[in-house]
């Protein structure tokens, strides 16, 4: 079986990652994206260090679909360098990773 994948990235406010997120499901890129509000960050951005708020997103899905999920995640994004970590996953309850897989269109 296909191992899930999962993607780590940030956006600047849940509007923006929610709807990227609906259109990465319905091109059934992902299962499920969660946005999670509320996270304030530091970063180096060009010689200087930032402070912000942003979400996170996590992306579920599997992993012949990383590369072309990167790519929507970067053609959408509003950041002009997103953040996109692709995250192994090790071990995944088979029922959890039969739904990620059919949901994104591959065979169980």
């Amino acid at each position: 079986m296909e191992r899930p994948l999962l993607v780590y990235t940030t956006f600047p406010d849940a509007e923006t990652a929610l709807a990227i997120g609906e259109a990465l499901v319905r091109a059934r890129l992902a299962a499920c994206v969660n946005v999670i509000p509320g996270m304030r960050s530091v970063y180096a951005w060009k010689g200087a260090v930032e402070r912000g708020e942003e979400v996170v997103a996590i992306v579920k899905s599997r992993a012949a679909l990383g590369a072309a999920l990167a790519a929507e995640l970067k053609a959408r994004h509003p950041y002009e360098t997103p953040i996109i970590l692709h995250l192994d996953v090790a071990e995944a309850d088979p029922d959890t990773a039969a739904w990620i897989l059919a949901e994104t269109g591959a065979q169980a």
